[in-house]
């Protein structure tokens, strides 16, 4: 049997492949993994819900005291009510999900470069056309002159993240109205990607929340609650379009996972002091791999403003692909920029979701491997 084309022009995650090169005693510092535990009250909220007989099947969209308690946390970025929001099974799939409601055969995606490995294959997979436009280096913001060049008729939708990964690249407000305003004189849809909103180091987050007759925002919970296992996610819509998008959800997984979904329920009144926290720790860590990459001769980077990902360059004459597998034999595992398109050669991503051993153990064969290359 042969799969469909479309299935088989899409390459392997760069970060699979990545993952599945770790040894035994690898440092990894490859997946976007917080090693954080989960607010404790999700726990329980989830063990009770199962314990008490909540598990079968609930509500397509989610469960209505969930949906009404992510409107009320979410609102800080524009007016919505529950009626906005639809609880799904991981944010990976609230974006495959938008994709397929909204494009067409023939239908052209912007999509950023470097950007996450799942927009590209999402469009194709819908039938469209991914089209990487180009982020500037360092500050890893869109160049919205080289958007401007890839927009032809064929063009319906841009896909934003931020705070990004792989970059940690977060919008500032000026590159947040010239994407509004582009969207707006083409007539494009915003699938906005904002799932590391929680994770900001300087900067405010600037959410397409306010704008759903022209967006739609994904975020989740994997990341904010350290439960990347429980795979919940969450997507905003105006209302116009929310039954489309539930009808989209039934046809992939009926409804989400229910004791997970009063877990995320249980923890949301106490998500502020636990992400105030989170966000401490990952700062610390953030500026520990910084100061660690411009150490290394050859290594350049701009600390990131959000995220948990370093995105440095480096200036030896190899693929990012030959450098990570270089790293890998020798212990440790990130993943070539070149996973994340185009743009993002010459570049290496390293999550500081780990501890500060860690990046300590992983900055100190970096800084190995690149002295014998940068001297060899």
């Amino acid at each position: 049997m042969k799969t469909s084309d479309r299935l088989g022009s899409i390459p392997m995650s760069g970060i699979r492949k990545m993952f599945d090169l770790a040894g035994p005693n690898s440092v990894n510092l490859g997946l976007g993994e917080p090693d954080l535990d989960p607010p404790r009250e999700a726990i329980e909220g989830m063990n009770e819900a199962a314990s008490r007989g909540l598990n079968k099947y609930g509500p397509t969209a989610g469960i209505m005291e969930l949906r009404k308690g992510v409107a009320e946390w979410f609102s800080k970025y524009g007016r919505i009510s529950a009626d906005n929001v639809m609880i799904t099974p991981s944010g990976s799939s609230a974006l495959l999900e938008a994709t397929q409601a909204f494009i067409n055969p023939g239908d052209e995606v912007l999509i950023p470069s470097p950007g996450f490995v799942i927009y590209s294959p999402h469009t194709i997979l819908a039938g469209g056309k991914p089209l990487e436009y180009r982020l500037t280096e360092g500050s890893f913001l869109p160049d919205i002159e080289d958007m401007k060049d890839l927009i032809t008729k064929k063009t319906k939708m841009m896909v934003v993240n931020s705070p990004a990964n792989p970059t940690g690249g977060v919008l500032d407000k000026p590159t947040y109205k010239a994407l509004l305003d582009l969207a707006e004189d083409h007539d494009l849809m915003i699938l906005s990607d904002e799932v590391y909103d929680a994770y900001i180091y300087e900067g405010e987050h600037y959410s397409f929340m306010d704008h759903l007759d022209r967006a739609v925002v994904v975020n989740g919970f994997s990341k904010m609650m350290a439960v990347t296992g429980w795979r919940m996610g969450v997507i905003f819509s105006n209302k116009d379009i929310m039954n489309d998008l539930i009808k989209m959800q039934y046809h992939v997984c009926a409804s989400p996972n229910m004791p997970s979904q009063y877990g995320i329920l249980n923890a949301l009144p106490v998500i502020d002091s636990y992400l105030e926290n989170a966000r401490k720790i990952f700062k610390a860590r953030r500026d520990l791999i910084s100061k660690r990459i411009n150490a290394i001769d050859g290594m350049h980077i701009v600390p990131p403003k959000g995220s948990f990902y370093a995105f440095p360059s480096y200036d030896i004459n190899m693929t990012s692909e030959d450098l990570a597998n270089m790293l890998a034999k020798n212990g440790l595992i990130c993943t070539p920029g070149s996973s994340f398109g185009k743009y993002g050669e010459g570049h290496l991503r390293f999550s500081y979701a780990a501890d500060e051993k860690k990046i300590n153990a992983g900055m100190d064969i970096l800084a190995d491997i690149m002295g014998k290359l940068k001297s060899g």
